[in-house]
């Protein structure tokens, strides 16, 4: 017996399907069809492929039948599931509640304590610690780390954050907008990262208990325009160490109005910066209190932490300022303009904060 006529399209997606298919079921079944129908017969196929006759017949009835389903491996068999479906629910929905409120003397539950519980609470007679793992992957419950959060108190927080939002969106004509903040404090220390290394093999950093050369202050502005960043590392952040880095924005800019979006850190707010910033055509547009997370420049500041501090350990300020700033450079000359902050995100509802999550 042989296949049906196969058509010339469907006699490439064959040679295709040979090429590139990973599943060694779907290829050996793709090359079952497509010798046949090159005017094969069943046993000489059988005795290329190392397969019964049988197994060759069923194919290319499969193929007649069904078409390229049939190349399709069909896994099935195994043991029957003891835990049903609704069973495997309670089980997501007690992983979910705090163990304290079922009467258990922890915080979390883990594999070992939620299947001790199942079974003392009656929902299962018998139950392995892998099948409440795989019925908690299946329905999308993860071991998750707790995270914190604080919403903010600021009474005007929808019209600061729309006006930022409107910054980021639509830059004033002859006016640049920059996002400044500080970043900080840079101990001399030790500092966990990651590395690729080989198994078992780890990159080892020295423990420390002391650090007597004091810390040092980064402040940095992010210019949108361009996505560049510029910075300064200073002993201090005060005021006026805040205002003698606009004074290098200025001068960097002189023609243009700018907008530095900032938070309220009260160096920030000193009435000397106030007046030089109102002189000098600097607007200081601050963030609603407690969203720091409006502020573009803290992902660059995350990039600076990982890429240039995570798993070093500098044992000179000026070690680390080096390396601080050659990554900064390094940067800068791939920096591309920011655009589309959050564009996606429930913050851009008209009716945020207060429409419901």
């Amino acid at each position: 017996m042989f296949v049906r006529q196969v058509s010339m399209v469907e006699g490439q997606r064959l040679q295709k399907v040979t090429r590139t298919a990973k599943d060694p079921v779907k290829l050996r079944r793709a090359i079952v069809v497509l010798m046949s129908a090159q005017g094969q017969p069943a046993p000489d196929i059988a005795h290329l492929l190392k397969v019964t006759e049988d197994y060759v017949r069923d194919v290319i009835h499969a193929f007649n039948d069904r078409g390229f389903d049939a190349l399709d491996p069909k896994w099935s068999g195994g043991a029957p599931r003891r835990i049903d479906e609704q069973t495997r629910d309670w089980i997501c929905v007690i992983a979910r509640c705090d163990p304290r409120f079922l009467g258990r003397p922890f915080s979390c539950w883990s594999l070992a304590k939620l299947r001790e519980y199942l079974i003392a609470a009656g929902y299962v007679t018998t139950i392995s610690v892998e099948t409440i793992r795989r019925a908690l992957h299946e329905r999308g419950v993860s071991w998750q780390a707790t995270k914190t959060w604080k919403a903010s108190t600021d009474p005007d927080f929808t019209t600061k954050m729309r006006r930022i939002l409107d910054l980021y969106d639509h830059p004033p004509p002859g006016g640049r907008v920059l996002c400044v903040d500080e970043f900080g404090p840079l101990n001399l220390q030790p500092r966990p990262g990651r590395a690729w290394r080989p198994v078992g093999q780890p990159v080892r950093l020295r423990a420390t208990y002391t650090r007597d050369q004091g810390v040092r202050h980064m402040i940095a502005g992010l210019d949108l325009s361009t996505g560049k960043l510029h910075h300064r590392i200073r002993d201090r952040k005060r005021w006026r160490e805040f205002l003698s880095f606009l004074k290098t924005l200025r001068a960097r800019w002189p023609g243009e109005h700018l907008y530095l979006i900032c938070d309220n850190f009260s160096p920030h707010k000193h009435p000397e910066v106030r007046a030089w910033c109102a002189t000098n055509h600097v607007d200081l547009v601050f963030l609603p209190t407690y969203a720091s997370w409006l502020n573009w420049i803290e992902a660059e500041f995350a990039a600076v932490r990982y890429f240039a501090l995570n798993g070093t350990d500098h044992r000179s300020h000026a070690e680390q300022d080096t390396a601080i700033g050659n990554y900064i450079r390094w940067r800068n000359q791939r920096a591309r303009p920011k655009t589309g902050f959050a564009i996606n995100s429930k913050i851009r509802h008209p009716d945020y904060p207060f429409k419901a999550a």
